[in-house]
């Protein structure tokens, strides 16, 4: 079941909290007749914000959704939105741990990572995997996430994580979401170089020489269970919600696993987004309608939605990445679950699906 949230508007003189509105009269009280309650006031979300290579600290406000922010953040510094690459949460470093998502907790601080300098490298594609893990910035760059060690991109050493990739053999990829990116990629023949064009983040001195390859964390980005944040979303308002449950956690980083097993993408909102869809689905086959509803685009194959469904309702007991769960967890009991039961006859929970994923680009 998706969590309560209340939608954000504008109005209150308080920062991310409630108050009157100013000059608001008291409504008069007729006689003997109690006077009524004063109308809660509209929350009003302020965040900080800095370039992340260093500038002035900025206020943002009224954005519903990635773009919107960007959109702030570039109208305080005077740049283009497109300048910006990706945003960080409480810190300026190039840190994929800490990337800004769809969920921004009241508290956090706000590092836009704006374009640095252009690069191209030729890539000879000796094995079928590059060793890249792509995510984008929900505003038209993708950009690279992770590189696995030992890969082919881990011997190039000008790559790091945090560069965007702007162009493969000269065709512009600005604009593509990740996992079509990641599909180019897999998709280029082996033993015939090419070329990428990447643009890496504008760093501040301290970062200079900083070559990451971001390896795997508990906290993935997420905030704090039991903390309000601030849900971005693609399409309508942004809701205030409460911070996910250790239950979604650690179901959102089984999901972005699959992801990118399957897909060579790392997604957490896209991860978030899948969990809540199979806590609502009593199978993997309803699960896997409802996915080609709102998400049609990235044409999951059924495998991949059977583990999700496993790795969210039966961390215990699926197979591969699902069945293994974190840190090896016992199969829950019906009351405990989160998920709709499953009648019989609805599809059970995947466990018989064989886990065959492509390789990550």
């Amino acid at each position: 079941m998706r969590r309560a949230g209340r939608q954000v508007q504008e109005g209150s003189p308080m920062e991310n909290g409630v108050g009157q509105e100013p000059g608001t009269p008291e409504p008069a009280a007729a006689e003997g007749i109690p006077p009524p309650r004063a109308p809660r006031a509209r929350p009003r979300l302020v965040f900080h914000t800095q370039l992340a290579h260093g500038s002035p600290t900025g206020r943002i406000e009224g954005f519903t959704n990635v773009k919107e922010l960007y959109a702030k953040i570039a109208e305080v510094f005077g740049i283009s939105p497109t300048e910006i690459l990706f945003c960080t949460l409480n810190t300026h470093k190039v840190d994929m741990q800490k990337l800004l998502g769809g969920q921004i907790g009241l508290e956090d601080f706000i590092f836009a990572h704006v374009r640095g300098e252009t690069k191209e490298v030729e890539v000879t594609k000796t094995e079928d995997a590059l060793g890249l893990t792509i995510t984008d910035n929900g505003a038209g760059y993708a950009f690279i996430k992770r590189i696995k060690e030992g890969s082919i991109i881990n011997r190039i050493q000008t790559v790091c994580v945090g560069d965007s990739i702007e162009a493969i053999n000269d065709h512009t990829i600005v604009g593509c979401r990740h996992y079509e990116v990641a599909r180019m990629l897999r998709e280029l023949p082996r033993a015939q170089p090419f070329t990428l064009r990447l643009v890496q983040p504008k760093k501040a001195f301290d970062m200079i020489g900083q070559r990451t390859r971001s390896s795997k964390s508990p906290a993935e980005g997420r905030v704090a269970s039991g903390k309000e944040t601030l849900r971005l979303r693609a399409q309508g308002p942004a809701t205030l919600e409460e911070g996910p449950s250790p239950f979604e956690e650690a179901a959102a980083r089984r999901v972005d696993d699959l992801l990118e097993s399957y897909m060579g993408i790392r997604d957490s909102e896209l991860a978030s987004t899948m969990v809540e869809a199979a806590k609502e689905s009593p199978g993997a086959a309803q699960l896997a309608r409802g996915l080609d509803s709102v998400l049609g685009e990235f044409a999951f194959p059924q495998e991949f939605v059977a583990e999700v469904w496993a790795a969210v309702c039966h961390p215990g007991g699926g197979a591969g990445v699902a069945g293994g769960g974190v840190g090896g967890q016992q199969r829950p009991s019906p009351a405990s679950s989160p998920c709709i039961p499953t009648p019989p006859g609805a599809g059970g929970d995947g466990g018989g699906v064989p886990f065959l994923p492509p390789a990550p680009s």
